[in-house]
């Protein structure tokens, strides 16, 4: 595991796309959401970090792509391996990114799972973290 204030990296399958985030220590704990929207975006649902615009970076956006599907909500993927990365709110100067992407996740662990309600009927979810049937969670980026 690395140091708290040692940047955290990421990127996709192929390296099209690299990113990272300044201080490990700026990454939020893992949400995971189950709404319909993020369960077709990855697959199954999303779990994902997040930081704040000013801690992020694009070392290399070689094969960058975006979707919106709603105003203000921005979906970044590999256009080369298809690979599902990042959430991106402008408005919010936030971007969540998905666990799975970073190098090494091993200081992040799930805090809560949201849209439950909208939840997938293959698995389970998890009995000991918290489980909010809709969107509505506080943990924010840090500071």
């Amino acid at each position: 595991m690395q140091h708290q204030t040692e940047p955290a990296t990421g990127g996709c399958i192929c390296g099209g796309v690299r990113y990272a985030v300044a201080r490990r220590d700026k990454l939020r704990q893992v949400v995971a959401c189950h709404c319909e929207q993020c369960r077709r975006f990855s697959g199954h649902y999303v779990a994902a970090s997040g930081t704040r615009h000013r801690y992020f970076s694009l070392l290399n956006d070689e094969t960058l792509q975006w979707y919106t599907y709603m105003p203000d909500v921005y979906q970044g993927f590999c256009g080369r391996c298809g690979c599902s990365l990042f959430f991106d709110y402008p408005q919010q100067e936030r971007i969540s990114i998905l666990a799975g992407t970073l190098d090494d996740s091993s200081a992040l662990h799930e805090v809560v799972h949201i849209y439950t309600r909208e939840a997938g009927c293959y698995y389970h979810l998890p009995p000991d973290v918290e489980q909010v049937e809709d969107g509505a969670f506080s943990l924010p980026c840090p500071a």
